[in-house]
């Protein structure tokens, strides 16, 4: 499949506004991840915003912290979170400095670099599920920490760039509750996807542990 005839990074003016602005925007383009292996093309397609100190919901809302850090740094740059022990997840810091807002990169459609997905991913039955969650979608990208701070506005060299692409239609857009996302936070419908598309994940409500007697 060919990529978008839009390579042009998206400026650093995209990602300096309100979060709720920003990531539904996101939906449609084009993140480009090189490895030494070769590029990876992802068009994005579901996307999560979080509000930085006032949601619940994120990890910014006690405040600052070493894991949270590039949170309230410039936008525009990757946040590159650990969970559950063993996967990574990529999120796009928005807003402006010191607010702590960002994107979670939800899923994807890889539509370059295939084969250097697919030797990340072997489990994915499908190519529409090598990048279907975000975890997955930073496994197939060869997303960890070591990407926590990287830039998105760096140049045509970078580890990770957004471009243009085609974004998606306003008519093709939908929303709903955040996946897993309990207590306050839980209603805000600030989970962003392109209806229809076969790599949007599915919606799980938060499960609250259960405490053993």
């Amino acid at each position: 499949m060919t990529e978008s005839p839009d390579r042009t990074p998206l400026p650093r003016s995209f990602f300096d506004r309100p979060v709720l602005d920003a990531a539904p925007q996101l939906l449609g383009r084009t993140l480009v991840r090189r490895t030494g292996s070769g590029p990876i093309h992802l068009r994005i397609t579901e996307v999560e915003a979080y509000a930085g100190e006032s949601d619940p919901g994120s990890h910014a809302f006690r405040g600052r912290t070493a894991r949270n850090e590039v949170m309230f740094g410039p936008p525009g740059h990757a946040y590159v979170y650990f969970t559950y022990g063993m996967w990574h997840c990529l999120n796009v810091v928005c807003g402006p400095e010191g607010h702590a807002s960002g994107v979670l990169l939800r899923a994807g459609e890889i539509r370059q670099g295939v084969e250097l997905a697919r030797g990340r991913r072997l489990s994915a039955r499908h190519d529409r599920e090598l990048a279907k969650g975000p975890a997955r979608l930073a496994t197939a990208l060869d997303v960890d920490r070591s990407l926590d701070g990287a830039d998105f506005c760096a140049g045509p060299d970078a580890a990770l760039s957004l471009l243009h692409g085609t974004a998606a239609r306003p008519d093709q857009v939908r929303n709903g509750p955040r996946t897993g996302v309990g207590g306050e936070g839980a209603f805000h419908p600030w989970r962003f996807w392109i209806d229809g598309d076969p790599t949007v994940s599915p919606y799980r409500a938060h499960a609250p542990r259960r405490r053993s007697a």
